[in-house]
């Protein structure tokens, strides 16, 4: 009998990590490489942010704070969601946690019970649908392929709603293909949840700043109010404020739910990092030009790689509404072989000898939950994307 959890097998190891980890031993042994694997931004922390961080550390501000955040965040968070999405919370209907994924986590591990299921639009994050399988429910995958732009129609989510159902995770621009939805778009998913009152809303917002040729970013609860007891309206500082090491996270929620998620919180990690947490009051509260100015030198990047891409032989790239990720078709290379002999038979196939011929780390859409693609994060420099882009062209014209 094994020493570990059976609660492991349930689980896999992180596909991106896994890529992002072998491009740097790849590198590390002398080889050139170029990673398009890591989902977050290039750009340093802002000035100011760190500044507040520094101060805080200077002031003494070290100590343990209230197990799921400090109610000077908890503030700002309320004026954050008031001030950007019309939602009124109180700091009783807060969380924040060590970054977006330990908030998603603990709302699972509080709610979930066997045989509860949790629908996942795909493609989706990879971390969601192990998560819930470590709350003990059940994911429930509903595909989204590239002819609905890889986002789930209401007759879809009318589908996937059984009397199990718990959970409804929506993320909107989406990692990993940048796609998001109207208001129109997201108000016939809203008119379909309204129909079935047991099923909660679980939005993942992070990229809710990173929206580009005048999308417009929408949540739910701002949608559809009728939706406002039963939504968990998630967010953090990681990705618009590049502040992807601060660990900060945060939702607003039911009371009741939240006071749930607070148990948890303090039995396991308990408060996030003191020292971040007032970093995050200062990029909630202060300056917010720097976004849209990070926002331009994405839009660029975007525009060079779906390109580039879409000039490729057998791929065929959208252009996303947001977030900095492109989720490019393969189907065009399927059944064709590299010059050293592999078949390309599948997108892991693709990705690895991708990388092992040319140099270039993506993540294979298996990963994502639909296939066959790959995810590209321009979350990197002009150059480095012009290089990646003309070695998967060169790639991609060398199958036959």
């Amino acid at each position: 009998m094994s020493f570990l959890s059976a609660t492991l097998d349930r689980v896999k190891p992180s596909p991106t990590i896994a890529v992002s980890t072998l491009a740097a031993e790849l590198k590390a042994a002398g080889r050139d490489v170029i990673g398009l694997g890591a989902g977050e931004p290039d750009f340093d922390t802002p000035a100011h942010i760190k500044a507040a961080g520094k101060a805080a550390i200077d002031a003494g501000k070290t100590k343990y704070t209230a197990p799921d955040g400090m109610p000077e965040l908890k503030r700002a968070i309320c004026d954050k969601f008031k001030r950007e999405n019309g939602l009124d919370y109180t700091p009783a209907q807060i969380s924040v946690g060590t970054g977006g994924k330990q908030i998603l986590y603990n709302a699972l591990m509080a709610t979930l019970n066997p045989g509860d299921e949790v629908i996942i639009p795909a493609p989706y994050w990879v971390s969601y649908p192990d998560m819930v399988l470590l709350a003990g429910g059940e994911p429930v995958v509903v595909e989204c392929p590239i002819e609905t732009g890889f986002r789930m129609t209401p007759e879809q989510l009318e589908a996937a709603i059984t009397p199990k159902t718990k959970w409804l995770i929506f993320n909107s621009p989406s990692n990993p293909t940048g796609a998001g939805y109207t208001r129109a778009q997201l108000k016939a998913l809203t008119d379909v949840l309204m129909r079935h009152p047991h099923v909660w809303v679980m939005t993942d917002d992070m990229y809710e700043h990173l929206a580009y040729d005048g999308f417009e970013f929408c949540t739910p609860a701002q949608v559809e109010p009728g939706l406002y007891d039963r939504t968990l309206t998630c967010n953090g500082v990681s990705k618009a404020y590049a502040m992807t090491g601060w660990r900060i996270g945060y939702a607003g929620g039911p009371v009741e739910l939240i006071s749930a998620m607070r148990k948890i919180q303090s039995q396991s990690t308990s408060n996030p990092c003191s020292i971040s947490q007032w970093a995050a009051v200062e990029a909630l509260n202060g300056p917010q030009d720097f976004i849209a100015e990070n926002n331009k030198a994405f839009v660029r990047r975007r525009d060079l790689v779906v390109e580039m891409l879409n000039a490729a032989d057998g791929l065929e790239c959208p252009v996303p509404d947001g977030a900095f990720y492109v989720y490019p078709s393969i189907k065009g290379c399927i059944g064709k072989t590299t010059p050293s002999g592999v078949k390309i038979t599948d997108d892991e196939v693709f990705a690895k000898a991708l990388l092992e011929e040319h140099g270039v780390a993506v993540v294979f859409g298996a990963a994502f939950g639909l296939s066959p693609n790959f995810r590209v994060s321009y979350a990197t420099s002009d150059a480095a994307l012009k290089e990646a882009c003309t070695r998967i062209q060169a790639f991609c014209a060398s199958l036959r």
